[in-house]
This record gives structure tokens, sequence and C-alpha cells, in this order.
């Protein structure tokens, strides 16, 4: 299975999507600093994962979510929880 999922970063309220096969070994990478991309913004919390049988399918997901179109989705589909604070 491939997951598409959603970090929060928990110092700032920052979004960062990606995908992978192991989403818990993922977000662990992601915490320990091991992702230039997000290593500044530390710590982080998934809160959104979609599951594909096909990589492409997961693929285009996430590229869908890193556009413009995708973010405004993301956030109207989650905007009760994006209004929850992690401080």
């Amino acid at each position: 299975m491939f997951t598409v999922y959603i970090l929060r970063s928990t110092k700032d309220g920052s979004l960062y999507v990606g995908y992978t096969t192991d989403l818990a070994q993922r977000v662990q990478t992601h915490n320990k600093g091991s992702v230039q991309s997000t290593k500044s913004k530390r710590p982080w919390k998934c809160f959104f994962a979609e599951s594909y049988i096909a990589q492409e399918d997961a693929l285009r997901r996430e590229k869908y979510f890193k556009t413009t179109q995708g973010k405004n989705a993301v956030k109207h589909m989650l905007r009760e929880t994006l209004k929850l604070s992690y401080s």
C-alpha cells in the first residue's frame, strides 16, 4: 500500500504533503530531522492519510495536494481539524 499523508508542524502550523509505504517510519524520519525540507519546523504530527494500492494513484494525489487548488481543497476538507491548536 502507498500512503499519501499530510503533516502539520506543531511549531508553526505549516503543512507538509508526502507519500510513503511506511507512514509511522516516515513520520519518525521527519521528526528526527533527517528530511532537509522539514527539519526546521519540527515536531510534526500526521493528521491526514489516504492509502492506495497503486503507486501511480498515490503520486497523482500527492502532486494534486501540492498544487494551489489541492492546498485549497485540503484546507476546505479539513477546516475543523485545522482550527485545532497543537500548542
